[in-house]
């Protein structure tokens, strides 16, 4: 192709396709620089597998299917070690699996990109079924205490976004990043226009030689520069707590320090990791908290109760942690009814009835038969609560 050629075909605007939620979210990792998947099949996630296995021979990238998802987790964390971009898939069950290996990642600081998309559960559940079941697993499903970043895209256009967010705060913070997908939002096809090109982030590098660096020496930031294997620098990863240099240490100053900074640097980046969006709330009454596809069918209660003169809004976290809890305080300090629907028995509702500090009512809509929950329904429940 010519360079006039490349022109005309940059100046083209880009036509809008029809595109399943899988689907975006593997264009998203690919836009985003990820070259490195591994995975084993499990639905209702296997199409963002499907998609890696296709595209990434295309643009000089590895794709490796695995023995089950302990290994998944293990290979895209040495991937990302040589720096490799690296993202795995999976549901429930799988997701089980890699909980000890997302631990070592946090701990190790390893910038990596898991996607879990839910299904019913526990068990093996309700394999094609959604359900949002999965956010408090996301959020302490490995032991001990880690540093954690968990987005929930709403919408086909929003996983492709967010997923590059993923990738982007992965790099930036030096931690595991979970994007949460439910099957509705995963399987569903809606028309949109991807981008040629996104905003991507890289993860700190040293400015010092291999004999001076020190893998775990962070800056104000909280985030240590990351220096890949096979560019000449050799350090020591473990999952022990453990020094700057990396070697393990029993020093009790050491490990509090360690996991203070872990956590710290995620407290400290909160401005850039929260975002949420927020319907109709500026005279609401009534602000319903939901996300994934529950909040698609709140955004329809909400206009409708409002054709009946009630003053409803919605508020959508789409980083589920860590949770907006002064934004979620601030409405309760305003008087508002909150009311929280997810397709769990109340994960989420735990964090509002907590950030809320009683300064309100919060009420709750749960499903877990694995139908999603309806605008009807969410409306019914609106006209019910007290006045």
């Amino acid at each position: 192709m010519t360079q006039a050629s490349r022109a005309r075909q940059a100046a083209r605007p880009r036509r809008p396709r029809l595109v399943q939620g899988n689907e975006a979210c593997a264009e998203g990792a690919l836009a985003a620089g990820c070259r490195f998947y591994a995975g084993y099949p499990i639905t209702p996630s296997s199409e963002i597998a499907e998609a890696m296995a296709r595209r990434l021979p295309v643009v000089d990238g590895v794709f490796l299917q695995v023995e089950d998802e302990i290994a998944a987790m293990a290979a895209i964390v040495g991937a990302s070690l040589s720096g490799a971009k690296a993202i795995t898939a999976t549901s429930g069950p799988g997701f089980s699996l890699m909980q000890e290996n997302i631990g070592f990642a946090a701990m190790a600081e390893v910038p990596c990109v898991v996607v879990n998309v839910m299904r019913g559960g526990p068990s093996t559940g309700l394999p094609t079924s959604p359900s949002q079941a999965d956010v408090m697993q996301a959020r302490w499903g490995t032991h001990g205490d880690r540093p954690v970043i968990a987005l929930a895209p709403a919408s086909v256009s929003e996983i492709f976004s967010e997923t590059v967010r993923a990738f982007n705060l992965a790099e930036k913070f030096r931690t595991p990043v979970i994007v949460l997908l439910d099957e509705v939002i995963a399987h569903m096809r809606e028309t949109v226009v991807l981008p040629d090109t996104v905003d991507t982030c890289e993860r700190p590098k040293p400015t010092v030689g291999p004999e001076a660096y020190r893998p775990y020496a962070a800056p104000a930031s909280g985030v240590p520069p990351m220096a890949n294997f096979g560019e000449g620098y050799r350090y020591h990863v473990t999952g022990l707590s453990h020094d700057e240099r990396g070697f393990p240490s029993e020093d009790r100053a050491v490990a509090g320090a360690l996991i203070s900074r872990l956590m710290g640097k995620i407290e400290l980046g909160r401005e850039d990791i929260l975002k949420a969006e927020e319907f109709c709330l500026d005279d609401a009454r009534t602000v319903i908290v939901a996300y994934g596809c529950v909040a698609r069918a709140a955004r329809a209660a909400v206009r409708t109760a409002r054709e009946r003169g009630e003053p409803v809004g919605l508020f959508r976290p789409i980083t589920l942690w860590p949770f907006a809890e002064e934004r979620i305080a601030a409405l309760a300090a305003e008087g508002r009814t909150l009311l929280v629907a997810e397709m769990n028995m109340g994960q989420l509702a735990l964090e509002v009835e907590r950030t809320s500090r009683g300064g309100c009512p919060v009420h709750r809509l749960n499903r877990v038969d694995g139908d999603p929950i309806s605008p009807a329904q969410i409306l019914e429940r609106i006209l019910a609560l007290p006045a």
